[in-house]
């Protein structure tokens, strides 16, 4: 097996607590509501939300995957963190054991909004490397969701406050 890492930071004026509570805590509601079209639920099978659940997200009949799911594997509201790891669902094809990710909310350095900070690690099957631009697809619908939460956030600034 191989473990090949990539990393990717997205600046926002919104604070870091908000995103979190947003793209994290919630995520389950919000984001079926902001792209019905991509993402038809997000459930969680297994636990509450906390530490060992697991949420699973449905796609519209039609779409590429039926599926994903996900494992909580440490969630520190406190300090704005978690990890996460795909643990099941189409997109790990028969290339990938699982994708872990580690999701960070900073504040920014000009002190106002925040920096989403994720390190994603795609554990491969057997000998097989992947390269950055087979992921690029994936990495730029996670950034297209942030942005789209974003702008949710900006234009409903008593949600999440």
């Amino acid at each position: 097996m191989c473990v090949t890492i990539f990393t990717q930071e997205f600046n926002t004026s919104v604070s870091p607590t908000k995103l979190f509570n947003a793209l994290i805590l919630d995520s389950h509601n919000l984001v079926p509501k902001l792209v019905p079209q991509s993402i038809k639920s997000i459930e969680f099978i297994q636990g509450d939300g906390g530490l060992g659940s697991i949420k699973q997200t449905n796609f519209p009949e039609g779409s590429y995957f039926k599926y994903l799911k996900h494992k909580i594997d440490d969630l520190d509201a406190d300090n704005l963190m978690c990890k996460f790891t795909l643990i099941e669902g189409g997109v790990l094809g028969d290339k990938l054991e699982s994708i872990s990710y580690e999701v960070k909310m900073e504040a920014s350095g000009s002190g106002s909004g925040s920096v989403c900070k994720m390190t994603s690690h795609y554990h491969t099957k057997g000998e097989f490397v992947i390269k950055e631009g087979g992921i690029n697809d994936g990495k730029d619908k996670a950034l297209g969701l942030y942005k789209l939460v974003e702008e949710y956030l900006l234009a409903n600034p008593n949600v999440y406050a």
